[in-house]
């Protein structure tokens, strides 16, 4: 069990004098992207694996090989690749979160683009059809309503529908040294979250992979020909500085690690900070009571409608919070039952917060107000569950 703070056992205090997942200050160790060798590195791994074949991938910017695109550094090394995938944001990650992607061409190669937040999330047998082979290469953040681990999925079952092999190059979890909140439930499945796993499920890409097509999870239990290409020198119990935005309103190291707690926050009335250069690290809305601190959302490139556009949005500012140096090794409620309360509103919560929650019952607790410990509890049967699950397919050493 992942222990980041003072631990009751059996009667007495143990005082943990060095962390699992922190260092001995109590801080969380962030260490640099280039402290990993990531899967695309390893070119001996599965260059032979592409030789003679027809490749298609699905990347975005984050898809790096140094500084250079993976599919430029392919293109380089003689790969066929017949054409791009793009997940939500694009394949140059420039449009809004929900704006949907259409298929084009890229400029830089000539190459077809193929948009899987389009007309359609998943690859057609049409558009596989010219391909032997669909390699994975975007960075993640480990949350389970974070969209690029369900187009992972749906390519994966896609390829097994059509007899093509399937390749993750892994990379990173930033936010991969702990377990937290609650697991999917069935009737709420869909692209914000596809399996039974927790908000926060500390797994890679690959190792999910693994673990989608090992435990059957794929449409009618199908399962694909899969190659991880894992990571050297990978550090579970630490975060990762990132070298580019994994998607364009996750801008830095503090929005990652606040993403997991904030992102319920995309079912409420409460702006991000979307139309700042501070998303993901504030919350505010033009009615809050403290007015203390505040932003104005704008209009801008990767947010073009921002809620709350011009006005100005009264909340809490984040970016030097102690979450994010003397991390907790779980998800902030607080913020978020704070701000309900003083709201005082009947409509703070949408249709998607479910959604985004993966249960019906987390906002009846919150509108009941329901101790946060009581809440936790209910997760542990589920979470206990999933992490035998997940055991089995850890490519890396556990936390």
């Amino acid at each position: 069990m992942l222990l980041c703070k003072n631990t009751k056992i059996i009667g007495f205090t143990c005082l943990i004098l060095s962390f699992i997942c922190l260092n001995g200050q109590n801080t969380l160790v962030t260490k640099d992207f280039t402290e990993v060798t990531c899967g695309n590195r390893q070119f001996d791994e599965y260059l032979p694996k592409l030789k003679n074949k027809r490749v298609g991938i699905i990347t975005n910017v984050t898809g790096l090989v140094g500084n250079t695109s993976i599919v430029d550094t392919l293109l380089a090394l003689k790969v066929n690749i017949k054409k791009i995938f793009g997940p939500e944001h694009g394949f140059r990650s420039d449009t809004d979160a929900g704006e949907k992607v259409s298929s084009n061409t890229d400029t830089k190669t000539g190459l077809p683009i193929i948009s899987l937040y389009g007309s359609n999330k998943k690859p057609t047998k049409e558009q596989l059809s010219d391909i032997d082979i669909l390699i994975y290469d975007i960075q993640d953040i480990g949350v389970r309503f974070y969209t690029y681990i369900s187009t992972m999925c749906y390519a994966m079952e896609a390829c097994a529908e059509n007899k093509k092999e399937f390749i993750v190059l892994d990379r990173p979890n930033p936010n991969g040294f702990y377990i937290d909140g609650p697991v999917m439930k069935n009737e709420l499945k869909g692209f914000l979250g596809l399996h039974n796993v927790p908000l926060v499920y500390g797994m890679t890409c690959g190792e999910y992979a693994k673990m989608v097509n090992g435990e059957g999870w794929l449409k009618k239990k199908v399962k694909c020909k899969l190659t991880v290409i894992p990571l050297k020198n990978y550090d579970r119990k630490c975060t990762y500085k990132l070298p580019v935005r994994p998607s364009p309103n996750i801008p830095n190291s503090s929005a990652v690690l606040l993403y997991p707690s904030l992102g319920l926050f995309e079912g409420t009335i409460m702006s991000l900070g979307r139309g700042t250069e501070f998303p993901f690290q504030v919350v505010g809305h033009p009615e809050y009571k403290d007015t203390t601190f505040y932003f104005i959302p704008k209009e801008t490139s990767i947010s073009k409608t921002p809620k709350y556009l011009n006005q100005k949005c009264y909340g809490i500012d984040l970016r030097k919070d102690n979450y994010i140096t003397n991390h907790p090794c779980k998800i902030n409620l607080e913020w978020l039952r704070m701000i309900q309360i003083k709201m005082g509103r009947d409509d703070f919560f949408d249709k998607n917060f479910n959604y985004h929650a993966g249960n019906a019952l987390l906002q009846t607790q919150l509108k009941s107000g329901i101790s946060e410990n009581e809440i936790r509890k209910g997760w542990q049967v589920d979470i206990t569950a999933f992490k035998k699950i997940r055991k089995k397919y850890l490519l890396y050493p556990d936390f």
